[in-house]
């Protein structure tokens, strides 16, 4: 039976949306103001179903706006130094600090997340950020001078690329709006962001927190609109040079399709299918710790979540029985109930998905523990109980596509060699574990995974000094990390005859005596 938190009926101390953004949700040129579409959308507690905020879809003329105001601000931003740049930047991550409780109490609202998860992993991590990238500001480098051609000197600048557009799923919407926008801007870059339009709250307090730590109206946007409309036209605009974009592989192949018909930079950051490989070595009570946290982090909404357990055979039967049990202890409840391990699925309509991809499985394989939706207190929210499901076979849809939900899938390996080939075995590779007590055998997996991130007897931590990103059809580029600031830039040659005279020699070498 699971164990369900508390509700909280009067939902005391709810973020007030709708006084925060009766001006609208698009933020063009340092002021909200209301979309053009014609069309409205309504932001939803996926807690209770009840709406938080009805606002005016971005339209075309609203991209177009920002765009513009993006393209104005650019040149002074670009030419703002490093130090300035760097202040800016401080001056951010203090605001943030001191909204804390805000964006907190934003994101869990439009999300569902527990307030205990943003408050002590999604705000401050966004802010630890922050400060990484105003430090990053003040080492955009290029390469040292020297004379690499006779009496040339040559070096190498970075410089920024222009106006990015950047779109922004709904799992990590205050994170992944500060990983687009905070390389993009430390680079002397300007930026239109697109967030998802479910969640569009906490990326329009960055920006509003962004202008009043000084930083030049026009530097960052925002246009909340649809992926269809609004999401399309900032891919396409000529006026913009590079498009990052963190979604489903299929979106993102249809935004390499528009982006390159105007031959842009693009950052793709894509879906995932994480394999969690326990080889019989390893820490039993350490591997069900990790297999719980690592595939219910943000009630599975997590691309690099563990969403497939590869257990090695003497483990397997015991590492099914504790993980079941532990699933069955997580407290699904209110996202403000201090009680609270797990929130609600982002919408019905997405907990419906991940029903149905359960229920299919059924036709095939074991659904050990969940594989419903709760009732009583919790029947009106988007909740889905956690889930284990075995028995499925390694070609299986639920071992091979993303469902993005509270799902783990768990299949037993004999050989390392068979482990390793299992995991990977689907077309993803954004992240994976491996668990062992032997350093040469966990040194193995973290060679021959393909995935841009391996763990080692843990799943799930980043930091904001390394960077994230994936292999095969996970996509390309690098959130985070120097590797990040470094993709918001291009590079140029620039190269001085040292002699200072005309080299005539070098002239005649190419078009003869004139």
């Amino acid at each position: 039976m699971q164990n369900p938190g508390s509700t909280t009926p009067d939902r005391v101390g709810r973020f007030p949306a709708q006084a925060r953004f009766a001006d609208g949700a698009q933020y063009i040129a340092g002021r909200l103001r209301k979309g053009t579409s014609g069309r409205t959308h309504a932001v939803t507690d996926p807690a209770t179903g009840e709406e938080v905020l009805t606002y005016e879809l971005a339209g075309a003329d609203d991209v177009d706006a920002a765009v513009a105001a993006a393209r104005a601000a650019f040149p002074a931003w670009a030419g703002a130094t490093p130090g300035e740049r760097s202040d800016a930047l401080h001056r951010l991550a203090a605001v943030l600090a001191d909204r804390a409780e805000d964006f907190a109490r934003a994101e869990s609202l439009q999300c569902g997340k527990p307030l205990k998860l943003t408050r002590e992993f999604d705000v401050p991590g966004t802010i630890d950020n922050t400060a990484f990238f105003a430090g990053a500001a003040r080492h955009l480098q290029g390469q040292s001078a020297g004379e690499y051609s006779g009496d040339h000197t040559s070096y190498v600048r970075r410089e920024p690329l222009g106006v990015v557009g950047s779109i922004a799923p709904w799992n990590y919407p205050l994170q992944m709006a500060a990983w687009k926008i905070l390389p993009a801007i430390a680079a002397g870059n300007t930026i239109v962001l697109k967030p998802a339009e479910l969640t569009p709250l906490t990326s329009l307090l960055l920006a509003q927190a962004a202008t009043e730590a000084g930083i030049p109206d026009g530097v960052i946007n925002i246009v909340t609109g649809t992926g269809r409309e609004a999401g399309e036209h900032l891919v396409g605009h000529p006026d913009v040079v590079m498009t990052s974009f963190t979604g489903s592989t299929a979106v993102g192949r249809r935004v390499a399709e528009i982006a390159t018909a105007t031959v842009k930079r693009l950052h793709l950051e894509l879906g995932g299918k994480a394999p969690f490989v326990v080889f019989d070595d390893a820490d039993l009570d350490a591997a069900v710790q990790g297999a719980v946290a690592g595939s219910l982090i943000n009630t599975g909404q997590d691309c690099t979540a563990a969403t497939r357990a590869y257990v090695q055979r003497p483990l397997y039967e015991a590492f099914v029985e504790r993980t079941a049990a532990l699933m069955e202890t997580v407290r699904l409840g209110d996202p403000f109930a201090p009680g609270t391990d797990l929130g609600p699925l982002i919408s019905h309509v997405h907990r419906d998905r991940v029903a149905a991809f359960v229920d299919r499985a059924r036709a095939y394989a074991r659904v050990v523990t969940g594989g419903e939706a709760p009732q009583g207190d919790l029947k009106n929210g988007a909740y889905y109980l956690p889930t284990l499901v075995t028995g499925a076979a390694q070609d299986s849809e639920i071992v091979q596509s993303e469902i993005f939900g509270p799902v783990l899938v768990v299949l037993p390996f004999d050989s390392d060699d068979e482990g390793i080939a299992l995991a990977n075995d689907t077309p993803y590779g954004l992240a994976a574990s491996a668990w062992s007590r032997d350093v040469y055998r966990a040194n193995r997996a973290t060679r021959e995974i393909k995935a841009g991130c391996v763990w080692v007897n843990d799943h799930i931590p980043i930091i904001s000094e390394m960077p994230h990103g994936g292999y095969k059809a996970s996509g390309f580029g690098k959130d985070m990390s120097a590797y990040s600031f470094e993709e918001y830039t291009q590079i140029k040659h620039v190269m001085f005859d040292n002699t200072a005279v005309v080299r005539k020699e070098w002239h005649r070498t190419v078009f003869g005596d004139r």
